[in-house]
């Protein structure tokens, strides 16, 4: 995440679709806790195939933020999915970002304390 993020802010990239795949050597997946208004971390700790991966880069305070989700396919054949909060990229991840011709920018929803796409113009 941290390697994709200094991408998006090196090239300027304040708004975009992203999607992937590629592998994992270990992840930490997410799933929002609505009681709590915070993300439950599930560690994902083995080599894992990048199935899904979607997400977009939104302005959100003044710079670019990702915001990203995966479905992670285990060597058993089961899968995890849910928010990606950390993806430590073995041996490949292949990143296809899609400009819109408008502009993304996100703002904190004060009900789930979420900073979501922000619709309107203000």
């Amino acid at each position: 995440m941290q390697s994709l993020q200094k991408f998006v802010r090196a090239q300027k990239i304040d708004a975009a679709g992203l999607t992937a795949i590629g592998a994992f050597e270990r992840a930490v997946i997410g799933y929002f806790d609505w009681d709590k208004k915070d993300y439950k971390r599930i560690p994902v700790d083995e080599q894992v195939e990048v199935l899904s991966l979607i997400g977009d880069v939104a302005e959100a305070d003044g710079k670019p933020a990702l915001h990203i989700h995966a479905v992670l396919g285990k060597s058993d054949g089961s899968v995890v999915g849910g928010h990606l909060l950390e993806g430590h990229v073995r041996p490949t991840l292949e990143v296809i970002l899609t400009q819109p011709p408008a502009h993304l920018r996100k703002k904190k929803d004060p009900e789930t304390g979420l900073a979501l796409i922000a619709l309107d113009r203000s």
